[in-house]
């Protein structure tokens, strides 16, 4: 009885040592190919690379960062979004890194936008101006990597004569008492003429409680934030994580009618330094025109 007592007691406790030491840099590529009728010609095999999460406060060193980086690159994509969260707290987390966030390139450029972790919210700060000095050091960072920052605002993506609409908001939380940052209304204004939208928008609610409700026009929203909860089960045919009870949408693909939402699993961790059945996520996703996947 007492090894049977010990050996489910240790099972738990090797599980998350596992999460730690190997579950946190076991990178996975989800790939995707979505179908859109209205998708410009030019576009048709558009090639994305989606991270998010990155959490860098969280790593011990350049190392598992740089080879995560290094995957997304051999993935050659056209362009390349950063969905938020930077960091934990602090603009300070970032020294040492930028020489690996600048490695990531695409021809079509790379696309951030900033996540609920980033504005210092979580931390206690010296002065109002002090919290607002971080984040303008932040956004400096992302600039110094290269990465266009979206502060609810959106950019044309040109190619051959033909344009579709890029739109970034600032954090939305539609749950948990999250900050409403974002302006959907500011970004999305002015892209009535284009025929094609993609959103980037770092918390997955908000998808559910304003953009397929009122911004239906919009393809297609790339988010992350939740993690999968960094824990949970997923096999083909069957996924499952605590975060679902808060987050409908938390992993993955949804659709709602003619609008799609993918939302990463993260690529760092936080909170536990770990993951367990929710590997940190790189995302591939390649856009063709014709009918929509059924």
């Amino acid at each position: 009885m007492a090894y049977v007592s010990g050996t489910f007691f240790a099972i738990p406790f090797i599980s998350l040592f596992y999460g730690i030491v190997k579950g946190a840099y076991r990178y996975k590529i989800h790939t995707v190919k979505l179908n859109f009728p209205n998708l410009p010609e030019a576009f048709d095999g558009l090639k994305i690379v989606q991270v998010s999460d990155i959490h860098t406060g969280s790593f011990a060193n350049t190392e598992a960062l740089n080879y995560a980086f290094d995957k997304v690159m051999t993935l050659r994509a056209d362009i390349i979004f950063f969905t938020g969260d930077l960091v934990n707290n602090t603009t300070t987390e970032t020294e040492g890194f930028l020489p690996i966030y600048q490695k990531l390139k695409a021809p079509m450029g790379v696309y951030s936008i900033l996540g609920n972790h980033d504005y210092g919210d979580y931390v206690e700060w010296p002065s109002a101006a002090a919290k607002e000095e971080n984040l303008k050091d932040l956004k400096k960072v992302h600039a110094d990597a290269g990465w266009r920052l979206l502060v609810n605002e959106h950019v044309a993506l040109e190619k051959d004569k033909e344009k579709i609409a890029l739109i970034g908001v600032e954090n939305w939380g539609g749950n948990l008492h999250f900050k409403k940052y974002g302006r959907m209304d500011l970004a999305h204004k002015g892209t009535e003429d284009f025929g094609f939208k993609i959103l980037l928008s770092h918390d997955p609610s908000h998808w559910g409680k304003e953009v397929k409700l009122k911004y239906t026009d919009v393809d297609i929203t790339f988010s992350g934030h939740t993690h999968g909860f960094q824990f949970g089960i997923e096999i083909p045919g069957f996924k499952w994580s605590p975060v679902q009870y808060i987050y409908p949408q938390w992993s993955g693909l949804y659709r709602h009618g003619k609008q799609f939402l993918y939302v990463n699993r993260g690529l760092g961790f936080l909170g536990y330094n770990g993951r367990l059945g929710i590997w940190p996520e790189i995302t591939f996703i390649e856009l063709k025109k014709g009918d929509h996947n059924a």
